[in-house]
């Protein structure tokens, strides 16, 4: 693969390399095998599947096994090539792949869940699976005994997961739009805070240990970033996909953030740049333009015999106003919108044509992603959906040539 992405003249937009078709139901997800040019792909449809690439160009499988259940969670150690594969029966299996990725023997099965395995993370050092469910709650057990070391449950589903594997804590987000962070112990856990910016549930995470950044995909569209190192809570709200946000990577080397959407929209954010945190919005009983009341403020349409209006929120500098006073709408991607929202007219004036320069490239997959995954050192990444199509991207010309010193100058 590296030959062929070197071959290709660079542009502006990723590159389609490969389509992996022949799956008979959503594929759950897709994960590049690295230094191979070879998938592992899990799916509804119950199949675990490994695909290499012929000498004719295309995507054949080397494996092909079928599980009890249907496939909803995956991760992979390449390493030590192992598998872990969680299923909508709650239990996480394991599988050893050969050296040459024609063969995949049984390990053992964790009874992780009582109901559908939304995320895992495999560590190595501790010797841990860690994963979170549909039964509401996080669990980790052993890997060489088998046995389950300790659970924590929430208010609502675990959507997904991250884990710092130095310092042993967990990120849990969940379809109450909340993000918990826990430290984990050998048989128990302690919750150290928890994070609530999201108007919708939460989809996606990325950590970050280098800078100790969190990035937070959700339903509501959007994307939120962390600073947990620094211990500021939300830092950037990212603003830029019309569809909830499935899967988020951000690519240390390059300080850019690439998010995909259930449109199939692909986003490549600059991160390299000092950002403006979006206002908290606040409140009053009257516009803090005009002075005229809100529909609720029934003392002040008494007193002043007018008819109280609508409250609406300028997002460049979160005051409180009604629709007269924000008639105007514009971009200011230096706050994380790349698209147009409400801001009251004074703030409208304050923004020059230069402010409005988008800082985020959007691309389109022409398909729905549920899943996305990449290799960031060759620049390569994979996308699934529920069309049973996996995609498979050449993302270095959006992402800079600084990653692909990876590939192999063939």
């Amino acid at each position: 693969m590296a030959a062929e992405i070197h071959s290709r003249p660079q542009s502006s937009r990723p590159v389609l390399l490969s389509k992996v078709e022949g799956h008979q139901d959503v594929v759950s997800a897709a994960l590049l095998i690295p230094k191979e040019d070879g998938v592992i792909t899990a799916s509804e449809d119950r199949t675990i599947r490994v695909w290499l690439k012929r000498d004719s160009g295309q995507y054949w499988p080397s494996i092909y096994h079928t599980m009890s259940s249907p496939c909803s969670a995956m991760a992979y150690h390449h390493d030590s090539r192992r598998i872990f594969v969680g299923q909508d029966n709650g239990a996480i299996m394991e599988f050893h792949i050969s050296e040459d990725f024609n063969k995949m023997n049984f390990v053992k099965t964790y009874p992780a869940h009582q109901n559908r395995v939304s995320a895992i993370t495999f560590c190595l050092t501790s010797e841990w699976v860690i994963s979170t469910g549909h039964d509401k709650c996080i669990s980790w057990m052993c890997t060489r005994s088998g046995s389950m070391l300790g659970r924590h449950y929430f208010t609502s589903w675990a959507s997904c997961l991250q884990y710092d594997y130095e310092t042993r804590h967990a990120f849990v987000g969940d379809y109450s739009g909340q993000i918990t962070l826990l430290k984990l112990e050998q048989n128990t856990c302690s919750v150290i805070t928890t994070l609530k910016g999201h108007e919708g549930s939460i989809t996606s995470l990325w950590w970050d240990p280098v800078q100790r950044l969190l990035f937070s995909g959700a339903s509501d569209h959007s994307i939120i970033m962390w600073d947990i190192g620094g211990r500021k809570g939300r830092t950037l709200l990212l603003q830029g996909h019309h569809d909830k946000v499935q899967a988020i990577c951000y690519l240390q080397l390059t300080r850019q953030l690439v998010s995909c959407s259930a449109d199939g929209g692909i986003a490549v954010w600059n991160m390299d740049i000092s950002r403006e945190e979006a206002p908290q919005w606040l409140e009053s009983d009257s516009c803090q333009k005009c002075e005229q009341p809100f529909f609720w403020n029934i003392k002040q349409m008494w007193d002043t015999k007018t008819l109280g209006l609508r409250q609406h929120h300028c997002r460049k500098c979160g005051q409180a106003v009604c629709g007269k006073c924000s008639t105007k709408r514009s971009s200011y991607p230096i706050m994380g919108f790349e698209f147009q929202v409400r801001v009251c007219d004074s703030c409208f004036e304050s923004i020059k044509d230069e402010d409005r320069t988008s800082l985020a490239t959007f691309h389109e997959g022409k398909h729905n992603i549920s899943h996305m995954s990449m290799d960031i050192s060759r620049g390569l990444m994979v996308t699934c959906g529920s069309d049973r199509i996996v995609k498979i991207w050449d993302m270095t010309p959006v992402v800079g040539c600084s990653l692909a010193t990876g590939f192999s100058s063939r």
